[in-house]
């Protein structure tokens, strides 16, 4: 699997770009900034989309990605999320006022893009891919995945503070190849992080021990404006199996 980091950040400034990872070109995971990270032409490319939860950041361009391809493909993006974030997009984004209603654009027949609900716990196959939804500490009953394809796995839990049980489910894994998960305050803010449900180096040192041994891990959601701060404070762990993502439009293969 190759692995984009379109934009791996958790704010959105010249040069830092909101969260949307894109596997092997055409499964996209949240879509923060996949219109103004990527041509036209590779967003046409795009075929499945899993939302983690409905925080802006994670799926303000879900509105470009569908004006940018309008009228462009014969087939919708096919978009996946629990209820509470589809009823949210739905309710709150393309609803005829804020934006154009894209599942019924340009027909109910033939839309743009197809919401479809799951549920954690449940997995279900996409093409190539194997998809397990996890739910983890994040507000709206947010979603975590475990993608396997031809005998490797890797796992995303985009935003979370210190959650459990997508640690369990990795346990059982053998072919865990990368996990992604996220750092967004440093120390010193540390109850902004557990009011926003999110992590910080420090709690984070106390989450690693959960995960799966001797797999490389890899931080995005890094605050813009505190990114210089947190790689010093994720250097200060000294764990060789970090990276951080602080360069958005950067690839990784596993």
């Amino acid at each position: 699997m190759i692995v984009r980091i379109i934009g791996g950040h958790g704010g959105v400034s010249p040069g830092f770009k909101a969260t949307s990872y894109l596997i092997d070109g055409d499964l996209l995971i949240d879509a923060g900034s996949v219109a103004e990270g990527i041509p036209i032409t590779e967003q046409q490319k795009i075929k499945n989309i899993l939302i983690s939860h409905s925080h802006l950041d994670h799926i303000k361009d879900l509105a470009f990605l569908c004006d940018n391809c309008f009228g462009l493909n014969d087939r919708p993006f096919e978009v996946y999320s629990n209820q509470w974030t589809h009823d949210a997009i739905k309710n709150h984004l393309f609803n005829d006022t804020v934006w154009p209603d894209f599942s019924a654009l340009p027909s109910k027949e033939k839309p743009t893009m197809r919401f479809h609900v799951i549920e954690p716990n449940k997995s279900f196959q996409l093409g190539n891919y194997k998809i397990t939804p996890i739910e983890v500490n994040h507000p709206g009953n947010a979603l975590g995945y475990i993608i396997e394809k031809k005998g490797s796995s890797i796992l995303f839990t985009q935003d979370t503070g210190p959650t459990d049980e997508i640690w369990k489910q990795a346990s059982n894994l053998t072919n865990l190849k990368a996990i992604f998960t996220e750092v967004s305050f440093p120390n010193h803010l540390k109850q902004v992080a557990l009011d926003s449900f999110h992590h910080t180096p420090e709690s984070l040192s106390f989450e690693i021990p959960k995960m799966p041994q001797d797999v490389p891990i890899f931080l995005g959601h890094l605050k813009p404006n505190y990114q210089d701060l947190l790689y010093k404070e994720i250097e200060e762990l000294g764990c060789d199996r970090i990276t951080l993502l602080g360069s958005d439009d950067t690839s990784y293969v596993f």
